[in-house]
């Protein structure tokens, strides 16, 4: 018997401030006013429908294939009511719909591969029972039942699964390196602190399928022999956290987490951590300080948190998106994510695509796919048709890749070889208006107000990089200027204590790179500057 029709309505945050909330009520009030039971026609609240663009967002469930709607305002909720009805039942006055209607077979959607983001926008992230109808926490059942910790190891090694949090180191390395630590205590912990201008994958997938993480890390933390993990989310993401707290709630409820899970002897306990929003403590050991009530500042490594984290005792720290593939990747297989993607970075890449593009949201591609297909068919280029200057990728700890090289495949090495980083997975699209050393100077300001204070090339310099960027966007730079900025942005690099430091000049020094001209010509002796050559292409 065919399920009964439904709407899913889009209740992620992008969404809301587009006006998803009012849109559920009408159509809700539409269903009641034309006469329908709650069963007969679903309105379902989901998580994110990815075109966030163009939200609201509604997706329509039979008769007939699905359709999406973006646009659409509480005074189309009777249109929307038909759209969901068997076409017996639906008015024929036309389509009023018509120029809400989106294409489910362009490109946006057409070329994305999910994994991740598969139980988004279809499972109702309030709501465990629903989550359990489409499959949640049955690898978890399946690994405590049949597999040792080290198979589950080995299956996450076989993937080829690199961290997703920006540095791409393997995971199943690094579960391996907690796991194999002298006995006693050990943690989990979730890097959900996503700062970086312009990410919302984290958010989204917090929003959208809470379960699917809290299922990952309850298998990663079987694997590694932990009982007790915490979820780090900043305090910006309000609906995330209440989202992430209703889950645990719902999981524990149902004895998915506690003692004795499916009544075996794990015993897990998980509880969320709400950061005050220091971008500083997306750094894995300034992290754990947080978790542990301290000020949140980076520490040196050796040792490393897999050998000495929180409290001293060995913890596994990896991001949302790297726990939430875990449970594809064992009903499927490591051999299976590893079939996806490139050589040396396996599996498929959440990206938060913004800026100058037509179609503004999540995209999740295989590794490797090039970066033009991501940005021109995939986000469909920029709005008023003109090109593509360039895309800036890893936040404030990236770089901008000109539009000359948009051919290059989307993987770690690549994207490190053109000066960036993938980073977290944050995308910004700039058309040909903009200024490549204000985007500079936009970034280092950041990393300015961003930096916790505790070294000096950190705390100094960055300051007086973002004063010489102000000399060359007002225009009254000197080819000295050009001699300062490049030797003090290796000085930063080179001798800051963590990664923010140590990326810091990494949005300078790719503009430097592929958009010399444009510091050159704020020089008030360009011609000057062009006969020193002291900045490397």
């Amino acid at each position: 018997m065919p399920a009964p029709p439904q709407l899913r309505c889009c209740d992620a945050s992008g969404c809301r401030s587009a006006g998803g909330q009012a849109l559920r009520a009408a159509l809700e009030g539409a269903r009641d006013a034309a006469g329908l039971a709650a069963d007969a026609l679903t309105i379902k609240p989901v998580g994110c429908l990815r075109l966030c663009g163009s939200g609201p967002l509604v997706a329509c469930d039979g008769p007939g294939p699905t359709q999406l709607f973006g646009g659409v305002a509480p005074e189309h909720a009777g249109a929307l009511i038909a759209a969901g009805l068997p076409t017996s039942q639906a008015p024929g006055n036309g389509d009023p719909l018509a120029a809400h209607r989106l294409d489910l077979e362009a490109p946006f959607f057409a070329l994305q591969q999910s994994v991740v983001l598969e139980g988004c926008g279809q499972v109702n992230p309030e709501s465990i029972d629903d989550a359990l109808s489409l499959g949640a926490y049955g690898q978890l059942r399946r690994v405590l039942e049949d597999l040792t910790p080290e198979q589950v190891r080995d299956e996450v090694r076989r993937s080829g699964l690199r961290g997703r949090g920006g540095a791409g180191y393997p995971t199943g390395l690094k579960w391996d390196t907690v796991a194999l630590q002298p006995p006693g205590p050990r943690y989990v912990v979730c890097n959900a602190d996503e700062g970086d201008p312009g990410a919302f994958m984290d958010r989204s997938v917090l929003e959208s399928d809470p379960h699917r993480l809290i299922e990952g890390m309850a298998i990663a933390a079987y694997a590694v022999g932990a009982e007790r993990g915490f979820v780090y989310v900043r305090a910006e993401y309000p609906l995330a956290i209440e989202r992430l707290r209703l889950a645990l709630q719902q999981a524990r409820s149902r004895h998915l987490l506690g003692n004795h899970i499916h009544g075996t002897s794990f015993n897990l306990r998980l509880e969320v951590r709400v950061g005050a929003g220091a971008y500083v403590c997306g750094e894995e050991t300034a992290l754990l300080l947080s978790i542990q009530g301290q000020r949140g500042m980076p520490q040196p490594r050796p040792p490393f948190p897999a050998q000495s984290g929180l409290w001293g005792a060995p913890t596994l720290i990896n991001n949302v998106e790297t726990f939430t593939a875990v449970p594809a990747i064992l009903r499927q297989g490591g051999d299976w994510y590893a079939s996806i993607g490139t050589e040396h970075s396996k599996g498929t890449k959440v990206f938060a695509l913004s800026g100058a593009v037509v179609n503004t949201g999540l995209v999740e591609v295989p590794m490797g796919t090039p970066l033009r297909t991501v940005v021109e068919v995939i986000g469909g280029g920029v709005p008023d048709g003109s090109p593509i200057k360039a895309v800036q990728t890893g936040g404030p700890s990236g770089g901008c890749i000109p539009a000359e090289r948009l051919d290059t495949p989307v993987d770690y090495e690549s994207l490190l070889e053109l000066g960036s980083i993938m980073g977290s997975g944050g995308m910004v699209v700039m058309g040909s208006g903009t200024s490549m050393p204000e985007v500079a100077r936009h970034f280092m300001g950041f990393s300015v107000n961003e930096s916790c204070g505790k070294c000096v090339p950190c705390r100094a310099g960055t300051v007086q990089l973002a004063q010489l960027l102000d000399r060359f966007v007002e225009r009254r730079a000197t080819p000295a200027d050009m001699e300062r900025l490049d030797a003090l942005c290796q000085m930063v690099k080179v001798t800051s204590l963590c990664g923010l430091g140590q990326s810091a000049p990494n949005p300078v020094l790719s503009t430097l790179r592929w958009f010399r001209h444009e510091y050159e010509a704020a020089c008030r002796e360009p011609a000057a500057c062009l006969a020193t050559g002291t900045v490397k292409r």
